[in-house]
């Protein structure tokens, strides 16, 4: 996703996963999904981040986001994983009772970039450049 701004041009893809605290069955019901990606979504929507895709399993998430290059993975993370924490306990304040140490969250999370064009081929575009560059 190819996204433009008053400084630069970048398509930063990520996959983004992270799981509820010991592996707890969380969000178990379509609702309780529903919830958490709306959750989601919305900070999402206030922190410059781009959900191309969502998936909410009962004891983890996937999102596929985009956001701007001067942003830190762990920092898109730890805002994910906080603030999602904040509003699913004021939400659903007695999911707190069903978790052992009364966080929602795994420390863990993975990170993985995705993009559009394989390694190879950026390599095989890099190499020619010397090849096709008219000045």
């Amino acid at each position: 996703m190819l996204v433009k701004n008053r400084t630069n041009v970048h398509n930063l893809n990520y996959h983004l996963v992270w799981i509820t605290k010991y592996r707890k069955m969380v969000f178990t019901t379509k609702d309780l999904q529903h919830a958490m990606k709306r959750i989601i979504k919305f900070i999402a929507d206030n922190h410059h981040i781009v959900i191309q895709k969502i998936e909410v399993l009962p004891d983890h998430i996937h999102v596929l986001v985009s956001f701007p290059p001067a942003d830190a993975i762990s920092s898109v993370i730890k805002t994910f994983k906080g603030l999602s924490a904040r509003i699913w306990f004021q939400q659903f304040p007695e999911t707190k009772k069903k978790l052992w140490s009364g966080h929602l969250w795994s420390p863990t999370f993975y990170a993985g970039t995705v993009g559009d064009m394989s390694r190879k081929m950026i390599e095989k575009y890099i190499n020619n450049q010397l090849i096709n560059y008219k000045r």
